[in-house]
């Protein structure tokens, strides 16, 4: 049994005070009646409202986001807008976070979420979760490139473990690059290595979990119980 007025607060994104003053003007109602006490306690099965509309109750969530360019991945930014700031008023909850980075420049799937477990889980290298993603390219790679990155090239001193690239046009200046793990500015430095820029940077894969082609750039929806497995599915 929780407290009404810990659900209200948790689900809206207020505070317990707002939640406190919701319910006792008559705001919130608990399977249709309308609850006055906010000490009112409420089971796992009854259904909440505040101001008309059902309150859908999460433990935790999980968001997909397209991320555009200039957008950093973090829950609070010194001037910078972050992929928090993106989310719709009716997503937002305390306790968000990106699990995982992109670069500010990258854009393309990111995960949202206020789950510290799972986070940790898709994040840890023994898990190996592969993250895919789209490169754009200033000069075409070659068989060295795909032979370097296949073979778990060496990079700053360090073994890196095999990644998959493969040319998504003729020219070999477009590129779709799957990694098993997440270093600092990776993608890029590993093309550096071959004196290869990459231009635009987009992830476009979680695990089995394609970036929804349906969201634009800066949109946002919630991932579903099967989405969220085939992320961390083999």
């Amino acid at each position: 049994m929780t407290r009404l007025d810990k659900i209200t607060a948790k689900q809206l994104n207020i505070s317990r005070t707002q939640a406190k003053a919701m319910i006792k003007n008559g705001e919130v109602c608990v399977n249709g009646a309308v609850i006055k006490s906010v000490d009112f306690k409420c089971s796992d099965d009854d259904k909440i409202s505040a101001g008309g509309k059902e309150i859908e109750r999460r433990d935790f969530v999980y968001i997909m986001m397209n991320k555009p360019k200039g957008v950093i991945s973090a829950s609070e930014g010194k001037g910078d807008k972050t992929v928090i700031d993106l989310l719709p008023d009716e997503m937002k909850r305390k306790g968000l976070f990106p699990a995982g980075r992109l670069d500010k420049d990258t854009t393309g799937f990111v995960l949202i979420t206020d789950d510290g477990a799972f986070a940790h889980d898709i994040l840890s290298p023994s898990h190996h979760i592969d993250k895919t993603y789209t490169a754009k390219l200033d000069t075409p790679f070659d068989d060295d490139v795909i032979n370097d990155f296949k073979s778990g090239m060496t990079l700053g001193g360090e073994k890196l473990l095999e990644a998959e690239i493969t040319p998504l046009n003729n020219e070999c200046t477009i590129a779709e690059v799957v990694l098993r793990q997440g270093l600092y500015h990776q993608v890029k430095r590993m093309f550096k290595k071959h004196g290869i820029t990459v231009v635009e940077l987009k992830r476009t894969k979680m695990g089995n979990l394609p970036l929804d082609k349906t969201l634009k750039s800066g949109e946002s929806r919630y991932i579903d119980e099967n989405e969220l497995k085939s992320i961390v599915a083999k």
